[in-house]
């Protein structure tokens, strides 16, 4: 288990303890393969998997939201009570403390913009256009490349 797996899990068991008072028996680890959720409640082995990129893009507090809701899972699941989304317990619960029902979205780190040159449309995209392939979806005219934005 690496540096940053152990930091996790004695996050989740701290925020287990102090938020739910109950403890955190089980295995939690980022996994690189979540895009846009925040994290994953596994019933067959009961172990919680969190985006990393959602760890390293928000603050501790929203981040301790993330794992409050997918520890609300965990906890309702072993006592045996409703633990999906749209189960009143599992409401309930994550109102009581304070969770996240939707994890936020992350920031697009580039888009890049094109624009038609006979009707004005601008297209957002995150990768490279082929000039030459592509054309405008409207009026079929030539694109051209306007600006790269970073945040």
């Amino acid at each position: 288990m690496t540096s940053k797996n152990e930091a996790l899990l004695s996050f989740v068991q701290w925020v287990s303890l102090t938020d739910f008072s109950l403890p955190f028996e089980h295995e939690a680890r980022f996994n690189r393969r979540l895009r846009s959720t925040g994290g994953r409640f596994f019933p067959q082995d009961l172990h919680l998997d969190f985006n990393e990129k959602m760890y390293d893009a928000f603050s501790e507090d929203v981040f301790r939201q993330i794992v409050q809701h997918e520890l609300v899972h965990y906890h309702l699941y072993r006592a045996g009570q409703g633990y999906r989304h749209g189960d009143p317990a599992f409401k309930n619960l994550l109102a009581q403390v304070g969770g996240l029902r939707f994890a936020p979205a992350l920031p697009d780190v580039a888009r890049i913009s094109y624009q038609c040159v006979s009707c004005g449309k601008i297209y957002q995209r995150r990768r490279q256009l082929n000039l030459k392939k592509y054309r405008c979806g409207v009026c079929r005219g030539a694109l051209q490349y306007l600006k790269e934005r970073s945040d």
